[in-house]
């Protein structure tokens, strides 16, 4: 019980932020007749489940004090493997989706090996990657889609059980993997202490170029099993299903109160973050606000994240 009063008590503004949210759009009339229904309600958990799985890697990388920018662009590479791999090449759908999540960890992998092996900072390293990842998914399906229709390949992002979407459960053995792993490994504390001092966490013995190499693989990871998740629901791999979704993953994580400056976050507070997101997403499409000014208003919100992580940061070093 202690341990529950002290979610709420450290992430009370968010939570507070996302029930303001939910009466907004229950009470508001143009969205009143549909946004609590449970179509809708596993419509958003659907959408939100890959943003989830991205923001798991991505709370890991920026507590360790970096950025993953390629998560969008692998996202578009594993869904185009994957899809190829089945109506190209012949192969077994099972194949195709262990193809893709494995280009999702290939690429995770060079991110973390060469971010832990030289000083370049991770905001170039994964530029670089992104833009790699983008060419070959333009390169290998000709800027096509690659449409894939079978049942075996619509169940991972399209299919249920027992009612409950896939991508739901999936997501939440993610979200229960990526707790116990920071927070009851010690792999996971070492996290923690290289994003809080890097040259302390290295004179106290840890291996900080291995926890580099493991928190960007598995970002990797997570960004490929969220490609075949989206290639599945959208019964195609294409070039540009990650267009963006690093953004999404980034802002969840932030809202979710992870500081931008490493040392410290949360998945508790990332889960509320993607809600916020997912929530967000949901709620300006039923109520027909303009895609152009959706960017605007999901802009608005990640600065104003960003800012009250500012003040925060800024009250615990006075």
């Amino acid at each position: 019980m202690t341990k529950v009063k002290r979610y709420f008590k450290d992430n009370l503004g968010i939570i507070a932020a996302l029930a303001v949210m939910i009466i907004f759009l229950y009470v508001f009339p143009r969205t009143h007749s549909t946004f609590m229904t449970k179509t809708n309600i596993f419509n958003v958990l659907r959408q939100s489940s890959t943003n989830l799985m991205l923001a798991c890697g991505m709370t890991m990388v920026i507590i360790l004090g970096g950025i993953d920018l390629s998560v969008g662009s692998i996202i578009a590479m594993s869904g185009v493997l994957g899809a190829a791999a089945v109506v190209w090449h012949g192969m077994p759908e099972i194949v195709g989706i262990v193809i893709a999540i494995l280009s999702g960890v290939i690429f995770g992998l060079l991110n973390g090996f060469v971010i832990a092996k030289t000083q370049i900072p991770p905001f170039i390293v994964t530029l670089a990657s992104m833009n790699i990842a983008k060419g070959i998914a333009y390169v290998y399906s000709g800027g096509k889609p690659i449409r894939c229709m079978t049942d075996a390949w619509k169940f991972l992002g399209a299919g249920n059980v027992a009612g409950v979407p896939t991508p739901v459960i999936t997501m939440t053995l993610v979200f229960i993997v990526s707790v116990l792993f920071l927070n009851r490994t010690r792999i996971g504390r070492h996290i923690y202490a290289v994003g809080g001092n890097d040259t302390a966490a290295k004179f106290s013995g840890i291996d900080t170029a291995k926890v580099k190499f493991v928190v960007f693989s598995f970002s990797g990871l997570m960004a490929g099993l969220a490609g075949i998740t989206i290639a599945s629901r959208l019964y195609s791999g294409t070039c540009t299903s990650g267009d963006g979704a690093e953004m999404d993953a980034i802002a969840a994580v932030v809202v979710g109160g992870t500081s931008m400056s490493g040392g410290s976050g949360k998945l508790g507070g990332t889960l509320i973050g993607v809600l916020i997101i997912g929530i967000l997403n949901n709620g300006l499409n039923l109520m027909g606000v303009n895609s152009d000014w959706q960017y605007i208003i999901k802009g608005a919100v990640i600065l104003l994240a960003v800012y009250t992580d500012f003040l925060r940061s800024r009250k615990k070093s006075a």
